[in-house]
């Protein structure tokens, strides 16, 4: 991809309690309309919804703005959807449906404008917390998927909303980004060995940082966004 700018959003929550009124969306949904002219390619980097799971038959209530928003964006440039671990059930809704690109691998990495760019979530990558892995583990099996899908959707939803509320309160601010001391700095380090990758993007932390990688390049974590300034555009 060359000749346009790139924007690179995540961490958004939509639909979850913290946004009862739903300002950040109406906010985001403002924010794609107004994308400019030379916008070549947007980048969902991750838990764009505070949960999504898609059904055979039915869309899960809420959102709907938002999704026309991404369907008009879709029509105008390359819009990619990573999925990130509140919205990683998101299958082939978006792409049939939105013409949004989904991304099903933890990153990927993309030429954009002269320089390749590494991105993704983040929340996967250099994880050493057993409780987190045993966490992706169960809700990522194929078996628990085909399981939530077989109840109704509002229990399903209901369940999911509830314990992210619970995260929330738990952990009211972010934790900052712990720099060197990051799993997900170590992995990038240790990947980019030989693969002369000029930067890494990725969100999860909901603190933004910015610093450079020994092995090459430089680690960019976005903040959870709330509004334009929480883009960042190559």
């Amino acid at each position: 991809m060359a000749g346009g700018r790139f924007y690179f959003v995540a961490d958004l929550h939509l639909g979850a309690d913290s946004d009862p009124g739903g300002v950040r969306e109406k906010a985001f949904v403002d924010y794609l309309h107004a994308l400019p002219a030379d916008a070549e390619a947007l980048f969902l980097l991750g838990d764009i919804f505070d949960f999504w799971l898609d059904y055979r038959h039915v869309v899960p209530r809420g959102g709907v703005r938002t999704l026309a928003a991404l369907a008009d964006v879709a029509q105008r440039m390359d819009v990619w959807f990573f999925r990130g671990n509140h919205d990683w059930w998101v299958t082939d809704y978006f792409e049939k449906e939105l013409g949004v690109h989904i991304v099903r691998e933890p990153f990927r990495i993309m030429d954009l404008g002269g320089r390749k760019v590494c991105m993704g979530h983040g929340d996967t990558l250099g994880c050493r917390d057993a409780k987190s892995k045993l966490i992706y583990h169960v809700f990522r099996n194929r078996a628990c998927i085909a399981f939530l899908r077989a109840l109704p959707p509002r229990w399903v939803f209901r369940f999911a909303h509830a314990w992210s509320s619970s995260s929330r309160r738990r952990h009211p601010e972010p934790t900052p980004f712990a720099g060197k001391e990051a799993g997900l700095y170590q992995f990038v380090n240790e990947y980019g060995r030989g693969r002369d990758i000029d930067l890494y993007i990725f969100g999860h932390w909901h603190a933004p940082a910015r610093l450079p990688v020994e092995t090459g390049g430089e680690l960019i974590i976005l903040g959870a966004w709330s509004g334009p300034a929480d883009t960042f555009v190559l």
